[in-house]
Protein backbone atom coordinates (compact mmCIF):
# COMPACT_ATOMS: atom_id res chain seq x y z
CA UNK A 1 0.00 0.00 0.00
CA UNK A 2 1.48 3.31 -1.11
CA UNK A 3 1.38 6.11 1.43
CA UNK A 4 2.59 9.70 1.46
CA UNK A 5 2.70 11.26 4.91
CA UNK A 6 3.26 14.99 5.35
CA UNK A 7 4.56 16.55 8.55
CA UNK A 8 5.97 19.82 9.78
CA UNK A 9 2.96 22.10 9.51
CA UNK A 10 1.86 24.42 12.28
CA UNK A 11 1.18 27.96 13.36
CA UNK A 12 3.85 30.58 12.67
CA UNK A 13 4.02 34.36 12.66
CA UNK A 14 4.46 36.29 9.44
CA UNK A 15 8.12 36.34 8.45
CA UNK A 16 8.78 33.00 10.08
CA UNK A 17 9.82 29.66 8.61
CA UNK A 18 8.61 26.10 8.48
CA UNK A 19 9.98 22.95 6.90
CA UNK A 20 7.52 20.41 5.57
CA UNK A 21 8.43 16.78 4.97
CA UNK A 22 6.68 14.14 2.92
CA UNK A 23 7.74 10.57 3.55
CA UNK A 24 6.69 7.92 1.05
CA UNK A 25 6.28 4.23 1.73
CA UNK A 26 5.04 1.21 -0.19
CA UNK A 27 7.11 1.94 -3.28
CA UNK A 28 10.08 4.03 -4.30
CA UNK A 29 9.61 7.39 -6.02
CA UNK A 30 13.27 7.92 -6.89
CA UNK A 31 12.40 7.98 -10.61
CA UNK A 32 9.24 10.11 -10.27
CA UNK A 33 8.28 13.76 -10.13
CA UNK A 34 7.15 14.89 -6.69
CA UNK A 35 5.45 18.11 -5.83
CA UNK A 36 3.82 20.27 -3.21
CA UNK A 37 0.39 21.80 -3.57
CA UNK A 38 -1.77 23.80 -1.22
CA UNK A 39 -5.44 24.48 -0.71
CA UNK A 40 -6.36 27.76 0.99
CA UNK A 41 -9.71 27.92 2.80
CA UNK A 42 -12.57 27.97 0.29
CA UNK A 43 -10.27 27.72 -2.72
CA UNK A 44 -9.07 25.14 -5.20
CA UNK A 45 -5.88 23.16 -4.77
CA UNK A 46 -2.98 25.06 -6.32
CA UNK A 47 0.53 24.25 -7.40
CA UNK A 48 3.40 25.33 -5.12
CA UNK A 49 6.56 23.54 -6.28
CA UNK A 50 7.79 20.37 -7.96
CA UNK A 51 11.11 18.60 -8.34
CA UNK A 52 12.49 16.26 -10.96
CA UNK A 53 13.28 12.66 -10.17
CA UNK A 54 17.01 13.37 -9.79
CA UNK A 55 16.51 16.66 -8.00
CA UNK A 56 18.34 18.73 -10.59
CA UNK A 57 15.27 20.61 -11.83
CA UNK A 58 12.72 22.52 -9.80
CA UNK A 59 9.69 24.63 -10.66
CA UNK A 60 7.91 27.10 -8.39
CA UNK A 61 4.70 29.05 -8.41
CA UNK A 62 5.39 32.77 -8.82
CA UNK A 63 3.83 33.46 -5.45
CA UNK A 64 6.50 31.44 -3.59
CA UNK A 65 9.54 31.90 -5.81
CA UNK A 66 12.52 33.11 -3.80
CA UNK A 67 10.91 32.17 -0.48
CA UNK A 68 10.28 28.41 -0.75
CA UNK A 69 12.75 25.65 -1.65
CA UNK A 70 11.83 22.12 -2.63
CA UNK A 71 14.34 19.30 -2.23
CA UNK A 72 14.37 15.52 -2.04
CA UNK A 73 16.35 12.68 -0.52
CA UNK A 74 15.78 9.60 -2.65
CA UNK A 75 17.60 7.39 -0.17
CA UNK A 76 14.91 8.30 2.35
CA UNK A 77 12.08 8.40 -0.22
CA UNK A 78 11.28 11.86 1.15
CA UNK A 79 10.61 15.30 -0.31
CA UNK A 80 10.89 18.55 1.61
CA UNK A 81 9.57 22.09 1.36
CA UNK A 82 11.52 24.78 3.16
CA UNK A 83 9.28 27.81 3.58
CA UNK A 84 10.84 31.13 4.58
CA UNK A 85 9.45 34.66 4.89
CA UNK A 86 5.98 33.25 5.35
CA UNK A 87 2.99 35.48 4.70
CA UNK A 88 -0.62 35.23 5.92
CA UNK A 89 -1.65 34.39 2.35
CA UNK A 90 0.46 31.21 2.58
CA UNK A 91 -2.11 29.85 5.04
CA UNK A 92 -3.46 26.60 3.59
CA UNK A 93 -3.46 22.83 3.86
CA UNK A 94 -0.29 21.66 2.13
CA UNK A 95 -0.31 18.39 0.21
CA UNK A 96 2.46 16.27 -1.19
CA UNK A 97 1.89 14.58 -4.53
CA UNK A 98 3.80 12.04 -6.61
CA UNK A 99 3.49 10.92 -10.20
CA UNK A 100 3.19 7.21 -10.95
CA UNK A 101 4.99 7.32 -14.31
CA UNK A 102 8.80 7.51 -14.09
CA UNK A 103 11.05 9.98 -15.89
CA UNK A 104 8.32 12.44 -16.87
CA UNK A 105 8.62 16.21 -17.14
CA UNK A 106 7.57 18.40 -14.25
CA UNK A 107 3.85 19.18 -14.21
CA UNK A 108 1.85 21.82 -12.38
CA UNK A 109 -1.56 20.22 -12.78
CA UNK A 110 -2.83 18.34 -9.71
CA UNK A 111 -4.68 15.89 -11.97
CA UNK A 112 -1.35 14.52 -13.25
CA UNK A 113 -0.24 13.40 -9.79
CA UNK A 114 -1.56 9.97 -8.90
CA UNK A 115 -0.53 9.70 -5.27
CA UNK A 116 -1.39 12.15 -2.49
CA UNK A 117 -0.81 12.60 1.20
CA UNK A 118 -3.46 13.60 3.70
CA UNK A 119 -2.18 17.16 4.03
CA UNK A 120 -0.70 19.26 6.81
CA UNK A 121 -2.09 22.60 7.98
CA UNK A 122 0.06 25.70 7.77
CA UNK A 123 -1.29 28.83 9.43
CA UNK A 124 0.55 32.15 9.22
CA UNK A 125 -0.61 34.87 11.57
CA UNK A 126 -0.15 38.55 10.84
Amino acid sequence: QVQLVESGGGLVQAGGSLRLSCAASGRTFSKNIMGWFRQPPGKEREFVAAISWGGSSTVYADSVKGRFTISRDNAKNTVYLQMNSLKPEDTAVYFCGAEATPYTNIHRLPSLYEYWGQGTQVTVSS
